[in-house]
């Protein structure tokens, strides 16, 4: 009784700070109470404190297996994603420009189902940290990556309550095709026998700094000529995607603007790899396998 008692008082503060909620996702899985959200966020911050304690005195995990069944895993629940998206945009008639919450009827529905599974993939992508810690990479383990996957999961659930389709398609549409060529780079670069075939890595650059360039221009486009997309939600990504932008500027002066000693070159290659905006360092090339010849 207790915990349905602050489970009526979270969810009606949160109701209060936001207004009403979108009642086409009313009763979708994880989605009517804030809770869950809240409560899978704290095992998740709380299973990188226990395990950084678990593995310390314990040799790393090898986690080959694994790390290929969860990247191709990843790598087709993107696949999905991006050509739903797709799909369910262009039968709607999106404005690429500005699209409000309610013109496309059915459609807007299929494009809300779709970005909930977006929202589940965060979760998902929760083992990205979890590999970190099992391998014992924990110098992959920044305030800017465990701040980046606990944030997206939790705002996402706002998303998905109260803008679930609209102008929110566009993000996880770019997104999803970059996930498709990251995870499916990440997981054959796990073998060992694929590596000298994955020659396209400077062109996953380009195509993750091109993401992150429209992602900025589209949400400040749906501000600048307005459609009835909710303009404190535009505020309120642009202010966040400010923040990534601070954080990753201030973790790339810090790691990559330093003279390596001679050391450190001969010993680790310095790349210039970027993933949705983050030098690849940050992700740890494949989930904590490192592309180097110790590695191999």
């Amino acid at each position: 009784e207790y915990l349905k008692a602050f489970d009526r008082e979270v969810n009606a503060f949160v109701d209060y700070m936001f207004g009403p909620r979108d009642a086409r996702v009313r009763g979708w899985f994880l989605l009517d109470s804030y809770l869950p959200t809240f409560f899978l966020t704290g095992a998740y911050l709380l299973c990188i404190w226990l395990g950084n304690k678990f593995m310390k005195d314990r040799p790393p995990f090898s986690l080959r297996a694994h790390l290929i069944v969860y990247n191709l895993g990843i790598t087709l629940l993107s696949l999905y994603m991006l050509i739903e998206l797709i799909l369910a945009t262009w039968e709607g008639g999106y404005n690429l420009q500005c699209q409000n919450l309610h013109s496309a009827g059915e459609a807007d529905i299929r494009v809300a189902k779709v970005l909930w599974w977006y929202y589940f993939s965060k979760v998902i992508e929760f083992m990205d940290t979890i590999f970190f810690v099992l391998r014992k990479k924990s110098s992959q383990i920044t305030f800017l990556h465990v701040y980046h996957h606990a944030t997206m999961f939790n705002i996402w659930w706002c998303v998905l309550n109260w803008i679930p389709c609209g102008q929110s398609f566009f993000g996880p549409t770019l997104n999803s095709f970059i996930h498709v060529l990251m995870y499916s780079y990440y997981g054959l670069s796990v073998i060992p026998s694929m590596r000298k075939y994955l020659w396209w890595k400077k062109y996953l650059t380009q195509a993750q700094l091109l993401q992150f360039l429209l992602t900025i221009v589209h949400t400040l486009s749906a501000a600048v000529k307005p459609c009835g997309f909710p303009f404190g939600c535009l505020m309120f990504q642009s202010s966040y995607m400010a923040t990534l932008v601070i954080l990753f500027i201030n973790f790339y002066i810090k790691t990559y603007r330093k003279a390596p000693s001679r050391t450190a070159t001969k010993e680790t290659p310095v790349t210039t790899e970027f993933k949705n905006g983050f030098h690849t360092d940050y992700f740890a090339a494949a989930n904590g396998f490192l592309n180097d010849k110790k590695a191999q």
